[in-house]
């Protein structure tokens, strides 16, 4: 008889590992469909109901296809389709977990769903990070009277193992930032205690490691083991992350896993390979923007580069290339589709719709002239030497006028994307300012785009993220890279079959 599993997903974010859990439950022998979703974010709340309704169909409506093809708004679902619209409401809750009354809501949620399933449940999701991350502790550490004991996010995992245990699944996934692995609080380190919390929550679980093998002894694998380099999955981005495993111990008797849940490493997967067949823009100008007054101000940046002695040779050629380019770049937006060329074969057939005529989301920021310069230097230096430069390399008529420049701190502060190799992290840090992710492009110069971040994070192109574009970046940034997420879900899907 075939078992259905039932996913509640917690601190959904945009969607990042529902999809991923989402595509492998299409499977036919061990189908897994969201249940329940909890998020806080509004915005991101209105991306999971939307991505929640088009799942509901076994292909998505004509309507959905129609207003991205024509570039309109999307129509009233409500009025449209009422059941299943309302059907996505009840799936995708806007709360706050850990808030008063919340976890009673939801229990009652929890156990109809272990009821109806007879215990066949996924849990997944990932805890807030600001408290483990790196930068964050590096923020928390410059604020004034910050006591690291009293910040409720270092403990918002326990919301996790709450429901955890009072769902008792028979499996979870829990993600993480690489930061819990040093985190320490009350003197001791974070992560430690997390999978004590995990380990013996509910019925008990066997925790396993997604890139390791586990211990053939059948102890827990080192704390080390659990961190899963995601460019080594096909995932165009150098995404470092915690991952855990869990399988009810009941359903977990007899295993004997002799390699890592996700094979072996992939071929490294690069920027180019991931956007290059995304149509060519111009960035703008902060102010008094026209395709005149950008291109006059992106020459003038190109002569000033190319003239000046403290500059490589190699970054002024490129810079003199582009002041006497007869042609620039004038378009901010564009929905054109072209053919993707030397996307590896997994890509080609996760990104495409066919159904999708054109692309979304895929417009420009504006700069101040000065950025452009920054942004023109940095990604001809890329060009020129595979590597972003570090802050110091840049000459100093290009150095921003911050008083912290020379503490050593903003290193990385203008950082392209290397066309030739997967991409640094991307973070929600993308929504303020586009600095640290410049395209590799020199002649475009400009960061990249809310469809191009979208596609180093692998969420499909018809994926649409809702809400005015910083919330958009945001969702992007703080996502779980959905064929990373498909690729979790599928060994959990073969253990539980």
């Amino acid at each position: 008889m075939t078992k259905e599993f039932a996913i509640i997903d917690l601190f959904a974010g945009p969607g990042g590992l529902g999809e991923g859990f989402s595509r492998a439950g299409r499977d036919a022998d061990t189908p897994m469909k969201i249940h329940l979703s909890v998020e806080m974010d509004d915005h991101a709340v209105q991306t999971l109901r939307l991505r929640a309704f088009l799942r509901s169909f076994r292909e998505f409506p004509i309507e959905y296809y129609n207003a991205l093809n024509s570039g309109s708004a999307l129509p009233d679902w409500a009025e449209l389709y009422p059941t299943i619209w309302k059907h996505a409401e009840r799936e995708v809750r806007q709360r706050v977990l850990g808030e008063k009354g919340v976890f009673e809501e939801l229990a009652v949620e929890l156990d109809r769903a272990r009821e109806a399933y007879s215990g066949n449940t996924i849990l997944i999701g990932g805890p807030p990070c600001q408290a483990y991350s790196l930068a964050g502790r590096s923020r928390n550490s410059g604020k004034a009277n910050y006591v690291l004991e009293e910040d409720h996010r270092h403990y918002l995992y326990r919301e996790y193992v709450r429901i955890l245990h009072r769902l008792r699944p028979a499996a979870f996934v829990m993600e993480n930032v690489k930061g819990m692995l040093s985190s320490k609080v009350d003197g001791g380190g974070i992560f430690s205690r997390v999978l004590d919390d995990l380990e013996a929550a509910g019925d008990g679980y066997v925790l396993l490691p997604l890139s390791k093998t586990a211990p053939e002894d059948g102890t827990r694998a080192p704390a080390q083991d659990f961190l899963i380099s995601a460019e080594d999955h096909g995932v165009p981005q150098a995404r470092h992350r915690v991952i855990v495993v869990g399988i009810r111990k009941d359903m977990a008797e007899g295993l004997h896993l002799e390699e890592p849940l996700l094979g072996q490493p992939q071929a490294l997967v690069s920027v180019e390979q991931a956007i290059g067949d995304i149509p060519i823009l111009r960035s703008g100008l902060s102010k008094g923007d026209t395709v005149e007054a950008w291109q006059k101000a992106l020459r003038n940046q190109a002569s000033a580069i190319a003239a000046s002695e403290a500059v490589p040779a190699e970054v002024r050629e490129i810079a003199r290339s582009i002041e006497k380019a007869n042609e620039l770049p004038f378009q901010r937006v564009s929905s054109s589709k072209q053919r993707p060329n030397g996307m590896p074969r997994h890509l080609r057939g996760w990104f495409p719709d066919d159904g999708l005529k054109a692309l979304l989301q895929h417009e420009t920021r504006g700069h101040i002239p000065g950025d452009l310069g920054r942004y023109l230097f940095s990604s001809a230096f890329s060009r020129a030497f595979g590597k972003a430069p570090k802050l110091v390399e840049f000459p100093e008529f290009l150095q921003p006028m911050h008083r912290n420049r020379s503490t050593g701190k903003f290193a990385d502060r203008f950082r392209t994307q290397v066309a030739d190799r997967p991409s640094t992290t991307v973070t929600s840090h993308i929504s303020k300012d586009g600095h640290y992710f410049i395209h590799p492009d020199p002649l475009q110069c400009r960061s990249l785009t809310v469809r191009e971040a979208a596609r180093l994070q692998t969420f499909p192109d018809n994926y649409f993220f809702c809400g005015p574009r910083t919330k958009q970046y945001h969702q992007v940034g703080n996502a779980v890279p959905p064929y990373l997420a498909w690729q979790i879900a599928e060994s959990v899907r073969k253990l539980l079959d």
